[in-house]
């Protein structure tokens, strides 16, 4: 008799990246695409003068988080990028903690990343296109201090 699926592990399988949202402050907003949840720790080299070894020695160094791009469609009077990268100032700007949940079937977070101190460097508006057949789409860049990760 061929296995009908309904005793698979629940942990057998990946999740899937299509279901996801992202709280900025307190609001949810939705997004067609997020990118750049990276971290990195940049190496340090070290020799000293009387080492035997004809190399460096590699120690961990600072760690390093990158921009995050997070791309949704065009929506009628929605300035909401906008209005906060207008509130740049000299060495001024609201910083908000973000978070973006994987989100399972029912819609419950599975892993989330919170960004500490978020605020925009970049938004990028669409590009309109007389024979274009898609979606306006804006694009807005985020710098950080912290990426956090949860598994729920």
């Amino acid at each position: 008799m061929a296995d009908d699926g309904s005793k698979q592990s629940t942990t057998a399988w990946p999740i899937p990246k299509f279901r996801f949202e992202v709280k900025w402050d307190s609001n949810v907003m939705s997004f067609q695409e997020v990118s750049g949840l990276d971290i990195e720790s940049q190496p340090i080299e070290y020799r000293a003068g009387d080492s035997k070894a004809f190399s460096v020695m590699k120690m961990p160094g600072i760690k390093k988080y990158s921009d995050i791009t997070m791309k949704k469609g065009v929506l009628k009077s929605d300035n909401k990028f906008w209005d906060w990268f207008n509130q740049i100032k000299m060495n001024t700007i609201k910083r908000v903690p973000v978070t973006i949940s994987l989100l399972d079937e029912e819609g419950s977070p599975t892993m989330v990343w919170t960004l500490a101190n978020a605020w925009p460097t970049k938004i990028s508006g669409t590009d309109l296109k007389s024979t274009g057949n898609e979606v306006a789409v804006e694009t807005i860049v985020i710098a950080h201090e912290g990426l956090t990760i949860a598994n729920k």
